[in-house]
């Protein structure tokens, strides 16, 4: 299993990789996308990850950006969405501590649209991969809880104001959000989040491509979805902080809009390894006696998670954005996790009665119900216009109410239908 776990993080990390490249294989013309380079500086402060967070200055990014204007792009994609601009960010960040927090490098694909259709207002959000050259260590690095794995996730938001546009270069201020997580494969895992600001010039490197004012016809057709997923996660800090896999399974059914824009509902099941594991081998808090003792009686319902779903796409051809909020219907063994996690630090495996655990306050009961997902799609086949079979890999993020559960790849079906007929 160990060696599984293993051979499917590297798979998670360099299918990751090659994401990028991926966004910008959208099947038009070479001449139908606008060059942008865009350098850009960033400053700004990272909010504390924990008690006793090491000083820091305030943080400082080098960015570049290289991406493509679709203004001028056919696909009914590029033109529903109002020619956003894609591309690939490259970034280099100092944290304002070099010996305790160090700094990061970063890709991160992005996409970039019109606020308000505005040409001077644009919202710009990208989730790519990190790389840090300083972690936590429990000796010689014991203050800083926020990275305890060379590679994390990185999620950007903000939102850009071109204050000066000219033939060939666009000068523009933004403001906004960067985060930092491993996804819950390793712990503690508070993660780095940041808010900054930002000065940027688009250098408009290639010709400007005209709009071609094309004037699609309103479309839509159903569908109906399964998917398979591998995740990796951790249960705690002390005791139980090997990866182990989260298996999934997921059905969804739905409409797509105009080729562009999906959205669906359905169920979603998962069966979590460490829960299952934490009670087949009557660990603490299942013992005879102890708060969850029952559970033993039926080990793998009480590690599995049973849901409905809603879930979003805005769909870019080969590539899509996809996002999904989850009510859970049960999950009995999160509440072993949250007593382990949420009371005193370090819990050790025999935890002793006067030990002080997490309590099920508001919080708790949000989290237990509520869960989310976020993530990228690469389709086999692009989704520029009706395909009745389609298959696709994923990977995203799960979350309880926002705080990182687990990290997963998965490989769907998708069976589109058009409406009305048989």
């Amino acid at each position: 299993m160990f060696l599984f776990v293993f051979e499917m993080k590297k798979l998670l990390t360099r299918l990751f990789l090659i994401f990028p490249l991926m966004i910008l294989a959208q099947d038009g013309d070479g001449n139908s996308s606008q060059f942008i380079l865009t350098p850009e500086f960033m400053v700004g402060t990272s909010a504390e990850a924990n008690e006793m967070f090491p000083d820091r200055n305030p943080q400082t990014q080098l960015l570049l950006n290289f991406g493509w204007n679709h203004k001028g792009n056919p696909q009914e994609w590029a033109q529903r969405t109002n020619g956003p601009k894609t591309g690939i960010s490259l970034g280099y960040t100092n944290f304002g501590n070099n010996r305790e927090i160090g700094s990061s490098y970063t890709i991160l694909p992005f996409i970039e649209f019109k606020a308000l259709r505005s040409e001077r207002l644009r919202i710009f959000t990208g989730m790519g991969l990190s790389y840090f050259d300083t972690k936590y260590d429990p000796v010689t690095n014991p203050f800083n809880l926020a990275i305890t794995t060379d590679l994390v996730w990185s999620y950007r938001a903000f939102i850009y104001y071109k204050f000066i546009i000219g033939e060939k270069v666009d000068w523009r201020l933004g403001v906004g959000y960067y985060h930092h997580s491993n996804g819950h494969t390793r712990l503690p895992n508070q993660g780095f989040n940041s808010f900054l600001g930002s000065l940027s010039a688009d250098l408009k490197l290639g010709k400007e491509v005209p709009d071609p004012e094309i004037e699609y016809e309103s479309s839509k057709y159903g569908f109906i979805s399964i998917r398979s997923g591998f995740g990796i996660n951790a249960l705690s800090v002390a005791a139980f902080n090997e990866k182990k896999p989260v298996y999934t399974l997921s059905g969804t059914y739905g409409r797509v809009y105009n080729n562009t824009y999906k959205l669906g509902l359905g169920f979603y099941y998962r069966f979590y390894q460490h829960y299952y594991d934490y009670i087949s081998n009557n660990e603490s808090l299942v013992q005879d006696g102890r708060e969850f003792a029952e559970f033993k009686d039926s080990p793998w319902f009480n590690a599995s998670v049973f849901g409905l779903h809603f879930s979003a796409e805005v769909l870019l051809n080969h590539v899509s954005i996809d996002v999904q909020i989850g009510l859970n219907i049960t999950k009995p063994a999160y509440k072993i996790d949250w007593r382990i996690n949420e009371g005193w630090d370090d819990t050790p495996r025999d935890i002793p009665d006067f030990w002080v655990l997490g309590e099920f306050d508001t919080t708790f009961r949000m989290k237990h119900l509520i869960s989310s997902r976020m993530g990228m799609k690469y389709y086999l086949f692009g989704t520029k216009e009706f395909r009745k079979h389609n298959v696709f890999a994923a990977f995203h993020i799960n979350s309880n109410l926002g705080q990182a559960d687990f990290s997963e790849l998965s490989l769907g079906y998708v069976y589109n239908f058009e409406l009305g007929k048989n």
